[in-house]
């Protein structure tokens, strides 16, 4: 593995869409906006996008509490702070076309992933890291509805639930992903306060 250092590595991540404000989405953007990048949630409706805010409301609330248990001034700052880094939108087409990295964490069914890595890809930059959080897909089944020069920036970035109480993140990398990108995810892994472990592209 090629060693980069961490302002190398991050130095094009600067804002982070995670599609999906399920329980898995949602935790995604929390850890993100703690680690104080730019992130916006996805999803297709206001009711489900309110909802996947309230969890991160209700889980920044026992944060703050056991960093600053006897302060409810700072517990405030804190929560405040995260939130302001965290946009809410249903558009996923508009918003990847100024995103650095792009986590998908919606419905485990390949059609549905397929179609959205293929709208995504038409619209983000040629620079854009994909990711899936899927533990039941192939990742190279999903990026083969992407271009040849995105697949190589198309890997599995698999949190485990809860994502904020949870250390591991997995990695999977496929053969055509680059060690530039590899390396980008591992150190954006790090920033998150995660573990990151390699894996083979294998479901499950």
């Amino acid at each position: 593995m090629i060693a980069f250092s961490t302002s190398m590595a991050l130095k094009g991540i600067k804002h982070v869409t995670v599609i999906g404000a399920g329980l898995m989405g949602s935790g995604i953007v929390q850890v993100t906006a703690q680690a104080k990048y730019n992130v916006t949630m996805i999803d297709t409706t206001d009711e489900a996008l309110e909802n996947g805010k309230k969890i991160i409301s209700s889980s920044l609330k026992r944060v703050a509490r056991k960093k600053f248990a006897d302060d409810e001034a700072k517990q405030t700052q804190f929560i405040n702070e995260t939130l302001a880094y965290v946009t809410l939108s249903k558009d996923a087409v508009g918003t990847v076309a100024n995103t650095d990295l792009v986590v998908e964490a919606i419905v485990e069914n390949i059609d549905v992933k397929q179609k959205l890595f293929a709208d995504l890809d038409k619209a983000a930059p040629a620079s854009t890291i994909f990711c899936s959080n899927t533990s039941s897909l192939p990742i190279s089944l999903i990026a083969e509805a992407t271009s040849d020069t995105r697949k190589e920036r198309f890997a599995g970035l698999h949190f485990f639930n809860p994502v904020p109480a949870m250390k591991l993140v997995e990695i999977v990398r496929t053969p055509k992903v680059t060690d530039e990108v590899y390396n980008a995810l591992y150190e954006f892994s790090k920033s998150v306060g995660k573990t990151s472990v390699s894996c083979k592209d294998t479901p499950g």
